[in-house]
């Protein structure tokens, strides 16, 4: 990783808790080092067994999980944590196959970064993450939009940032399907293209892979179209981008 002068300790800080997950002692020491020196709490894990346990042991802001991990893979691990929390994770991974990273969008990180990267890179990700995953922002409070959002059933809540079911049964959301969701009720029954999506997103959705927008949607997709009997909630605009269909109110 290249560490470049004229980044003072601290001009990155908020204090946030970052849970850096990796097998590699001397990289592991080295994210940590660099986390601390610009002002973050950085905790160190070897594998899916300690990062549980520091799960466990202290509030965690987000987590940089590297894909390669001995025993539970880093694939593996999303999975688990997006199950249980909605902690953030950037993916850290050596690989080049833009199929790992689709996976692990899927599985339901927030971001990925690859190997080698750069400091200021690192430490871009980290902050604008750690931003959009606020659980209510200036913006979100200044829009001139409800706090409840109610489409075919369905209620986002924006303060809370959840989602439920007509059944009162909620919906765990990562941050970038929520921020999509989001997108797409504030702008009902238009085409709006990945690019407007992405931007629409916040640039939650990580515009390094051309497919990141269609791995959300259909993440979303799966959530709110559970069923081949459910109603049909975005549709695909061949050669033009997606539209939300249903009629959306605000409470």
């Amino acid at each position: 990783m290249e560490t470049p002068r004229g980044i003072s300790p601290g001009n990155l800080s908020d204090g946030a808790h970052i849970l850096v997950v990796e097998d590699d002692g001397e990289m592991r020491n080295l994210l940590t080092r660099i986390l601390r020196q610009n002002g973050y709490r950085a905790t160190g894990a070897r594998d899916g067994r300690e990062m549980w346990e520091s799960l466990a042991a202290a509030s965690i802001d987000l987590v940089l999980l590297d894909l390669m991990l001995p025993g539970h893979s880093g694939l593996d691990l999303t999975k688990a944590l997006r199950a249980r929390t909605r902690v953030p994770i950037i993916m850290v991974t050596a690989r080049g196959e833009e199929a790992d990273r689709v996976l692990g969008l899927e599985l339901g990180a927030d971001d990925y970064i690859p190997k080698p990267f750069s400091q200021p890179e690192l430490l871009a990700r980290v902050r604008a993450l750690l931003r959009r995953s606020q659980p209510h922002t200036e913006a979100d409070a200044a829009a001139p939009f409800g706090d409840r959002v109610i489409f075919a059933g369905w209620t986002l809540d924006r303060r809370r940032r959840e989602l439920t079911a007509s059944d009162g049964s909620a919906v765990e959301l990562s941050g970038g399907e929520y921020d999509m969701l989001l997108a797409f009720c504030e702008h009902p029954q238009r085409v709006l293209s990945r690019d407007q999506l992405l931007d629409l997103a916040r640039n939650r959705i990580s515009e390094s892979i051309d497919r990141s927008v269609d791995v959300m949607v259909s993440r979303l997709r799966r959530k709110i179209e559970p069923t081949e009997d459910s109603p049909a909630m975005i549709k695909t605009i061949r050669g033009a981008g997606y539209m939300f269909i249903p009629a959306v109110t605000r409470g």
